[in-house]
Formats: C-alpha cells, structure tokens, sequence
C-alpha cells in the first residue's frame, strides 16, 4: 500500500508535528486518531515511522495512542510489541494506550508484569487489563446502585463533598506546610467551616487520606456540620506523585464513605491526580454530580519549560515518563467532559489563557463556567496582628500567641547579634521544588545587597523526617547555605507551623520583635507557578509587602509598586532584586497606608465568606439541574 491511500492519516500526523506548541500538539491526538480510523491497516507504515522518530517524541506518543484505537492489526503489529521496548515512555504509552482497544492475547502476560512491577506504568498497565475484563481489582464490592438523590432543595440543605486526598486534614491544620499539606489542605478547613454557616448547605464532608489502617472516628456524618472523613489507603504516607499506584484502593475507599455518607448532591474536585480520577469513576457509578475547579496544571508547566527551552519535542518523552504530563492534561480534560459546572480562577488574561493552556472557548464551549477567587479567613490575621502589637508594648496576650512568639523569638535568638537589627524576609509553603523555596535560598544568598539587608525565614516542610521532594529542596538549600552555618549567615528554617502560629509570625514579620528582627519585613513566594496564591493573600492581609510570580492568578490582586512586586520567579537575579525593593516599599514613609489598603482589598474581594457565598449559589444550582434530570 502507497502512502497516499493514508493521507488522512499523513495531514493528521503532519499536523502534530508543524503544531505552535507541545500543547497544541497533544490536543491533535484526536484527529490522528480519527484520522487512522479512517485509513485503516494502510495506516501502518506512516505510524512505525513517527513511532521511532526520536526527534518528535509528542508524535511518537500521539502515533502510539493513534494505532491502538486503530484496530486489532494495527494494535497487534505496533503498539503490543513496544509493551517490551527499552525506551521507557513509549512502553508507557502503549500500557496505557491499549485500554482503547479490544483484549489482546499477546498484551496480557506483559501487562500483567507491568502491572506486579507497580510504579506508574503498573497502575496504567492494571487500568488496561482492568477495562478488558481480565482483573477484579475489588472482589467483595457490591454494587447498590446510586443512592438516593435530596429533591426538596427547599426544605433540606444539601451536602457537598470535597476532596484532597494527599493530606491528613482536620479543623486544627496542625500539619500545615508539611508534605503535601498546602495551601488546599486550608482552603477546604476555612471554606468547608463558612460553607455549613449557609443556610442552603446543611453538610459539608471534606475527605483526605487515611494511612497504616486507622480510622477516623468522627461524630456522625450525617448530621448537619462540617466533618472529616479518612478515605483508608494501604502504607505508609506518600508524596502526591507516588500515589498513582493507589488507584484502585483510592476508588475503593472513596466508594465505602460516600456511601456511608450518603446522600452527596456534589462532590467539588480541584486537581488532576489520582484522588481525582478515582473520585470521578464513584461518582459516575453513584450518579453524584461534579464540580470541578479548572486549573491549568500541568498545562502552564509545560508551556513555561517549553518558553525557557528546558522542554522541547526531543525532550518531552522522558519529561512525560517522570511526571506524567500526557496523562495528567488528558485526565484533566476528562473531568472537565465529567463535570456539570467548571469553576476557574480569575486571571490577568483568562480567555486567552483558557484558550492557549487549555484549549477551552468560554465563548464557544457550552459547559457552564464560574469565575471564583479563593478566598482567606481574616479573623485569625487581624486576631495576630492586635496581639502581636501588644506583646510588643508589654501588654498580657492569649496564651497561644505569647507561645508562637516565643518559638519565633527562639529562632531569631540564634542569630548572631549584628544581624538581629535587620528586618525578616518569610515565606511559608511546602518544600517542593514547583513552590520555589530553595531558588530563593540560592537567590538571597548569592547577591551581597540582598543578605546584608534581611534574614531570610523559610516556613515549612519536615526537617526532621522529610519526604522525597523535602529532602530533595533541603539538600539544594544546604548546598548555598550549610545547614550548621545557616543562622550565622541570616537563614532560619522552621519546619511546618500551624496555621495560627503562622499569623502570628506574619505580623511578628511586620511589627519586628524587640532587640531580636527590625519592622517592615517582606513575604516571598518564590513559587514556579501559583494558580491563586492563598498564602500571598495571608500575607497581604497581614500588611506585608509581598513578591509574587507574575503569571497567573496573583497578578489578578497583587497591585505592581505599591502593594507588592510580580516577577519572574524563575530568575535567582531577578528574584534577589526584588527582595531589596520589596524592603525599600516596606520601610518608604507611606507604607502603613500601604499596608491598610491591601487589606481592605483583601477584605473586600477574597474573605472566606465571599468565596463560600459563591461557591453556596454554584452548588445549589448545580443541585436544582440534577434533580431537573431524575428519572
């Protein structure tokens, strides 16, 4: 057969590769797909050659997927064999590719090895085997049928559900800035805890993980409130990029207490992880609606390293093998056909970002999209605030500031007395490589204006048993500044905090501490990316001048030269300019003005009330479309 009887197959393929960007080469996939469907067998040549073709790897991904929904032959002669290839992306791939086919006798001995190996490739590899019927991941489930749906919205409130699985999450935040314990892990405690106080939401059911066979033991989860529900997970805990293989005891856990909680009106997805696509297939078998928060992730990521050259088509294959990028956009793009209502963060140029990260027309796609800021709770900052300025006259203050003030004071006493008069630069977050801590270690240190004008507080992390990621950032921060000289040279790290002692070094941060760090101190997120940036708000709630990466959501509240600096995070230089600057606002004469107007900013557009309002009227509609539509 001539190339020609495939054209189909050749423009599809050519498109691929002449595509603008990666992203816009993964959103082809399709079209070859369609494309190969047409052509057939003839097909077969053109795609063996893109498979092979190490220059185009996002062409030998898309070629790969292409043939095995291309058919028995095509599946059989091109993608089976590469389930035993050396090039670890590509065997991958066809793993994960073969699900879109019918079973394959040939596949199944070395899927089913793929699949005891484990790992990333085992999960894809058990999904394939799993849609063919060849596994029963969950002997004993009994299907019950959906439950019951709530249909007098007048008379009862309705329960929604939230998701992260990644983290241990209860109403204290004893854990936060510890492994994956982020930001999110607050957001659900404040937003759940505002949500319960409308009166059209009677439960809000916030799940996380639940590790080593232990159980919550909560107060009855079907009673009005905000409760705290452990989805049980196998092991020990893990970072969030090793639990793909968690897959099947995820979806399993998920099912046992959503059931149990039952009845769910909405369950409120935020990310593209494994909690997410386990959560998805429960709630297509229990008919429980979803909302899913739109976030350009891994999308941004890719578009940023393919922009700075780190990321190129020659490159992605072994890119993708590590961090799943094909994966991770597909499954997000799946949610996104799940779920009834989208909800996105505002940013400075949403449309176009929508369109060239996602590939999402919200002038043209007819899936209902809501624009909701994240929002803080300001009561305990505005509690810190007024403390910590009494503490600093003398006067008495409630026992737990008097002790987040005394581990702060202990940290600062370490510090050698001349530099205990200059001010704090903070920042507070995970210790992940995307939240940028040890860049700014590396920026501070090396630039002489920088350290001689502050210390630097790094919040965060597990220093004394730190996880994969943890150590990975601890051992780059050690390498600028040697964790046994760090004090001497103006570095304090504090390990992870509670939330409420971290509002309390904020203010601390801004105020100063007498004889121990100056007033005017600055926040740092130093992060690659930040889709919104709760804790940038935290510290602008504070009156902190702040920095903050100048894509994505903080240019959307962050005011350039007058309430903080949007830079490029990614540049040490750069990043250590910033700092000085940062300081100079904080110490111009008009910075308490300053100060008070970011506040009310905050206080105006992004409280917790305003976010739960929103979020109040979304789920309620979403509840009225879902009980138009029983049966």
């Amino acid at each position: 057969m001539t190339p020609l009887i495939a054209a189909r197959t050749q423009d599809a393929l050519a498109a691929v590769r002449s595509s603008p960007s990666l992203l816009a080469g993964l959103e082809c996939f399709d079209a070859l797909t369609a494309a190969v469907h047409h052509d057939g067998d003839a097909a077969r040549l053109i795609l063996a050659a893109a498979i092979g073709d190490d220059r185009d790897q996002i062409a030998a991904i898309a070629a790969v997927h292409a043939a095995a929904a291309g058919g028995v032959s095509l599946a059989s002669a091109l993608v089976v064999p590469l389930l035993d290839c050396a090039v670890p992306f590509l065997r991958e791939h066809a793993a994960w590719s073969l699900r879109a086919s019918s079973a394959l006798p040939g596949a199944v001995a070395p899927l089913l090895t793929m699949m005891e190996a484990g790992g990333f490739t085992g999960t894809l590899a058990e999904a394939t085997l799993e849609a063919w019927g060849m596994t029963d991941p969950e002997i004993g489930v009994v299907d019950e049928g959906p439950h019951p749906r709530v249909c007098d919205l007048d008379a009862t409130g309705l329960t929604v559900a939230q998701l992260f699985l990644h983290a241990d999450i209860d109403g204290s935040l004893l854990q936060a800035g510890k492994g994956d314990t982020g930001g999110i892990a607050t957001l659900l405690v404040h937003v759940g805890d505002a949500l319960v106080t409308d009166p059209r939401i009677s439960r809000v059911l916030t799940l996380s993980r639940s590790h080593h066979g232990i159980t919550r033991t909560p107060d009855d989860p079907t009673t009005p409130g905000h409760h705290y529900l452990g989805v049980p997970l196998p092991g020990p805990a893990r970072p969030a990029a090793a639990t793909w293989p968690l897959h099947v005891p995820a979806r399993s856990g998920l099912r046992s207490v959503l059931r149990a909680a039952a009845p769910i009106d909405v369950l409120h997805l935020r990310m593209a992880d494994v909690g997410s696509w386990a959560a998805a297939e429960v709630a297509r078998e229990l008919d429980i609606p979803l909302v899913l928060t739109l976030a350009p992730d891994p999308h941004a990521l890719i578009a940023a390293r393919e922009a700075s050259g780190n990321l190129t088509r020659a490159t992605f294959g072994a890119a993708d093998h590590a961090e799943h990028l094909v994966f991770r956009v597909r499954l997000l793009r799946d949610l996104a056909a799940q779920a009834a209502h989208l909800v996105v963060f505002p940013r400075a140029e949403l449309g176009r970002d929508l369109r060239d990260l996602l590939h999402f027309d919200p002038d043209v796609d007819e899936r209902p999209l809501h624009v909701v800021p994240e929002g803080i709770d300001l009561a305990p900052l505005d509690r810190a605030a007024r403390e910590v300025h009494d503490a600093s006259r003398g006067a008495p203050v409630a026992a737990d500031t008097e002790a987040a003030l005394t581990a702060l004071d202990s940290l600062l006493a370490t510090l050698p007395p001349e530099r205990r008069g200059l001010p704090l630069a903070i920042t507070v977050g995970r210790l992940h490589r995307v939240k940028g801590m040890a860049t700014l270690v590396e920026a501070w240190s090396s630039d002489d204006a920088c350290a001689k004008r502050c210390n630097l507080l790094v919040v965060g992390g597990g220093l004394q048993d730190p996880t994969d990621d943890e150590l990975e950032q601890l051992t780059r921060i050690d390498a600028s500044v040697p964790r046994a000289d760090a004090a001497a040279n103006g570095l304090l790290l504090a390990g992870h905090r509670p939330n409420g002692m971290v509002a309390t070094w904020l203010a601390a941060v801004r105020l100063g501490r007498p004889g121990l760090s100056a007033p005017g101190g600055v926040y740092v997120s130093a992060s690659l990316k930040e889709e919104f940036g709760i804790a940038i708000l935290e510290a602008m709630a504070s009156g902190l001048v702040v920095i903050a990466p100048r894509a994505g959501g903080p240019a959307t509240y962050v005011e350039h030269g007058v309430t903080g600096l949007l830079v490029d995070t990614t540049s040490p230089s750069t990043l250590a300019g910033a700092v000085v600057s940062a300081l100079d606002l904080a110490g111009a004469p008009d910075a308490a003005a300053r100060a008070d107007h970011a506040r009310a900013l905050v206080a105006e557009r992004f409280s917790i009330a305003t976010m739960a309002a929103s979020l109040s009227v979304l789920y309620s509609e979403v509840a009225r479309d879902a009980a138009r539509h029983q049966p």
